[in-house]
């Protein structure tokens, strides 16, 4: 099974092309979406559906998707519901870049407070970032500095932030989900 967190955009016709591309992985993809707009009822309804969704699954292996803020929530989330996790161009500061565009930006300084202490190091190993050299939105140089002690990072010279194509990274993330925890 594969859980799939949109980024900001919600209505893009490009998570169903995401979707459609990650049921070559497993046939077994769920689309997850939520607010983007209130991030503390975000977290406790994507920590509720992600929890819910394992439980029902007899993946062995299941693994957490997520674009851009799906990125963000899809790398915390997974780390505390026991999920292996591949971010896209993943929206790590959401507090500064989501500042006019949702209610409650603080919510996410306020989250980071109550998330577990270097939960970075007690994930390594179990995330795999993917970031774009050609991201419009966010600085993946920064990305990378901040990540690149904990996780492995795959850079893409051909997608922007939005990263429409993935298929040119199935096979590492078909490898990464089925590799033991």
């Amino acid at each position: 099974m594969i859980i799939y967190l949109h980024g900001f955009d919600a209505s893009s016709p490009g998570n169903h092309e995401k979707v459609l591309q990650l049921q070559f992985i497993d046939p077994d993809v769920r689309f997850v979406n939520y607010s983007t707009l209130h991030p503390k009822h975000d977290m406790q309804h994507l920590l509720r559906e992600v929890h819910k969704l394992k439980e029902e699954s007899s993946d062995p292996e299941p693994l957490i998707c997520g674009v851009g803020l799906g990125g963000y929530w899809s790398e915390r989330i997974g780390f505390l519901c026991g999920v292996k996790q591949v971010i896209f161009n993943p929206n790590l500061n959401p507090a500064q870049t989501m500042e006019g565009k949702i209610d409650r930006p603080e919510e996410y300084a306020d989250i980071a407070t109550k998330c577990v202490t270097d939960f970075r190091k007690k994930n390594a190993g179990n995330c795999l970032c993917i970031l774009s050299t050609n991201d419009e939105v966010l600085d993946n140089h920064a990305t990378e500095q901040l990540l690149g002690a904990y996780y492995d990072i795959i850079w893409d010279e051909t997608q922007s932030h939005k990263f429409k194509k993935i298929s040119q990274h199935l096979q590492t993330i078909k490898t990464f989900k089925s590799a033991p925890q």
